[in-house]
């Protein structure tokens, strides 16, 4: 396809697109081991979730379909938008909830401090980190602020 035929914001994207593997979106040994990770946190998820009853399930399911109820935000400017591009306004609170130190932090101080009956907040906090996991593990990293995927 010749770039003349190309819509101007898909010859900004492909001008704008870096070549090669991103901090964002891993490649190759690192994607396994992203998966491995991701299958980790799944199973962290479901301990959690059989040992603590539906109340923890329900929250890691929440938590797991969470990160990408981000993508909803200013639906309406999606009609201009190219195919896979985020609205602008969307991607600070996309990339914030696609930090894994968010959950994994969250998960840490929690092991430290929260009381037993709290145990649902941990199922969901294994839950979102395995979303992310997924993610990487599939090529899915955070957003420029164009609203691109980084890598």
């Amino acid at each position: 396809m010749k770039s003349s035929t190309l819509t101007p914001a898909v010859q900004t994207r492909a001008a704008a697109q870096p070549q090669g593997p991103t901090r964002s979106s891993p490649s190759g040994p690192l994607r396994a081991l992203c998966f491995a990770a991701a299958l980790f946190w799944t199973a962290f998820a479901i301990l959690e979730g059989v040992n603590h009853g539906w109340p923890a399930i329900l929250m890691a399911v929440v938590f797991f379909i969470a990160p990408d109820l981000t993508m909803l935000i200013a639906v309406r400017e999606a009609p201009g938008l190219a195919r896979g591009q985020l609205p602008a306004r969307a991607v600070p609170y996309y990339n914030l909830a696609h930090r894994a130190l968010i959950p994994f932090g969250l998960a840490v101080l929690y092991s430290f401090t929260a009381p037993k009956e709290w145990a649902p907040l941990f199922a969901a906090l294994c839950a979102w980190l395995a979303h992310i996991s997924y993610d990487r593990a599939f090529g899915y990293g955070l957003r420029a602020k164009d609203g691109f995927q980084r890598g």
